[in-house]
């Protein structure tokens, strides 16, 4: 594995994204854009993204705070509360065209987690240029945001999450189901950030070792 960082402008300013390459690319390697959590962009999203680079793919995690890391949770709390859908959304769209010109890749596809789940979901509604999206635990857009959904979409949830709670899961599968959307759900018995083997209040192994296998065969299979 190696990395590199891209460089680019977004509407909040110029800004980064970390990149975990395989160590041979050609133009049809696969890439996937991880999202942070509310922490920001920290060592955490850069191993994932290491993970990815050593299944074969291109993984791009962009800078949605422009430099700005904590693990304080207020202070996460106030930074993704200043972040507006459509910036985040700007940064992400920049750094698809970015890593489209640079690398050469048409086959993307994005993942995220807590707040990137939530971008992750309303990237493949609103944003060209991804072919599949695996969000966790990210919030649930409304029906209209839905009905534009623009490729397949893995979403994992835990049922003892108590923000992206069981309520709010039936609801996007409820919507999936009227609107014939190509939405596929998977749930585990698992508390809210259960991917995240930095927090062990909440990091369940077995589900996240499970969702890896699903989220790779996912990824393979639609990109």
């Amino acid at each position: 594995m190696r990395t590199e960082t891209l460089e680019f402008s977004s509407v909040l300013g110029d800004t980064t994204a970390y990149v975990a390459l395989p160590d041979e690319t050609d133009a049809d390697t696969k890439a996937v854009i991880v999202v942070q959590e509310y922490w920001g962009l920290n060592d955490n999203i850069k191993k994932i993204a290491g993970r990815y680079a050593d299944e074969g793919f291109i993984a791009v995690a962009p800078d949605l705070y422009l430099g700005e890391v904590t693990a304080d949770k207020q202070e996460a709390a106030k930074l993704m509360k200043n972040l507006k859908t459509e910036d985040g959304l700007d940064i992400i769209n920049k750094t698809i065209i970015t890593l489209q010109d640079k690398h050469g890749v048409t086959k993307i596809g994005i993942t995220g987690f807590c707040m990137g789940g939530t971008f992750a979901l309303e990237a493949a509604c609103k944003l060209e240029g991804l072919r599949a999206a695996a969000p966790f635990y990210g919030d649930i857009p409304d029906e209209f945001t839905l009905k534009g959904l623009k490729c397949p979409v893995l979403f994992i949830s835990g049922t003892k999450d108590q923000w992206i709670d069981p309520e709010k899961v039936a609801e996007l599968e409820r919507i999936a189901k009227t609107e014939t959307l190509p939405i596929e759900s998977v749930k585990y018995e698992a508390d809210h950030a259960f991917f995240n083997e930095t927090r062990p209040e909440v990091y369940d192994e077995a589900a996240a070792k499970d969702a890896w296998k699903k989220v790779i065969a996912f990824f393979n299979e639609n990109l």
